[in-house]
């Protein structure tokens, strides 16, 4: 089992020294709305939305630098390296921190998604080594295969899960649930998991994650969460909503708390151009310093749902960014960034 030895993962909300994401690349990115055009505008409205914020590094593929600096503002730093993804959230890093505030990072085993994308593009089990190379982190290798969308933390002992990634047959086919378990906590610095059991039906078809816990719950702040809601009884995630909901409810976190959930409704179904559902939630959004930055769908319920984080945090600004159009690569806001904490000097 490997083990970072006292470091942790701090709450998405903590101070960031960054946010890493990666260019649109992808056959199935670039072929939605708009063409390669209407990907590119999609993750460079993410990223100049978080520049507001914080540094952001875009990685892009070799010579494909000037390309990306063309819709992306000059508060976003852009770096060659082989990608053949633009999912920085899975296949990048976790970062975590050491006791003494330095910073390292958990380089999780990638096997694209239980195999969706290997071995054809295995370049992307690379990219956490350099990111973490890049960022100064000291690397924690895990035999785990992960990715960082399918774990949520409260930074204080508590990590969500879903038993379809993790402890599925294309992932992780020898390791129970204990063991998996044991891995996270001994990674991550947590002592209490919360399972979900599945995820949303789209994102379990041939292109999606298996079911990440990213597009289901997220904590907002210790013993708060956030949790997806499907209104419509006739739609396939109105009961996985249902089952994933009463966990939570029935759960405890690692300081003994019963969970205050705030269940969120999806926006109205949207889908593909080829007619295929799209699984759009509210709940995959980033934490940035000094602000939120939300998915938006061009939904009545868009409003509803920024009016709810200005309540929640009086103290950030709250910026919504159009993504339906990330969505139809494949997810959402969350999936395409990864926060790298603050460390402490020295």
């Amino acid at each position: 089992m490997a083990s970072t030895r006292g470091f942790h993962m701090p709450a998405e909300w903590s101070a960031h020294r960054r946010t890493w994401m990666a260019w649109p690349v992808a056959e199935t990115v670039l072929e939605g709305t708009g063409g390669a055009d209407g990907a590119y505008r999609a993750w460079a409205a993410v990223a100049n939305a978080i520049a507001g914020f914080e540094p952001v590094v875009m990685l892009a593929p070799p010579g494909g630098k000037a390309q990306a600096r063309g819709y992306l503002e000059a508060g976003v730093e852009v770096v060659e390296h082989d990608i053949a993804e633009s999912w920085m959230r899975d296949f990048g890093p976790t970062f975590v921190l050491g006791p003494e505030g330095r910073l390292g990072a958990v380089d999780w085993t990638f096997n694209g998604w239980g195999g969706r994308t290997f071995p054809d593009n295995k370049v992307d089990a690379l990219i956490a080594r350099f990111v973490a190379e890049r960022a100064g982190a000291e690397r924690f290798a895990s035999r785990l295969v992960n990715e960082g969308g399918a774990i949520h933390v409260d930074g204080e002992g508590t990590v969500m899960l879903t038993e379809s990634v993790q402890l599925n047959a294309n992932r992780n086919p020898n390791w129970t649930k204990a063991e998996v378990e044991a891995e996270i906590h001994a990674l991550l610095g947590t002592r209490t998991a919360i399972w979900l059991k599945q995820g949303l039906e789209s994102d379990c078809d041939d292109t999606g994650t298996d079911g990440h816990v990213d597009t289901l719950a997220c904590f907002l702040r210790p013993g708060l969460v956030l949790a997806h809601r499907q209104p419509d009884p006739a739609h396939p995630d109105y009961d996985i909503a249902r089952e994933n909901i009463a966990t939570l409810k029935a759960a405890r976190d690692a300081a003994g708390r019963t969970l205050d959930v705030i269940e969120i409704d999806a926006p109205a179904q949207r889908f593909k151009a080829n007619g295929e559902p799209l699984s759009c939630t509210y709940v995959n959004f980033s934490f940035v310093n000094g602000g939120v930055v939300l998915c938006g769908f061009d939904d009545p319920k868009d409003e509803e749902v920024v009016d709810l984080f200005r309540r929640l945090f009086n103290d950030r600004r709250i910026v919504q960014v159009p993504a339906t159009r990330i969505f139809e690569g494949g997810g959402g806001i969350h999936c395409i960034t990864q926060q790298e904490p603050l460390a402490r000097a020295g």
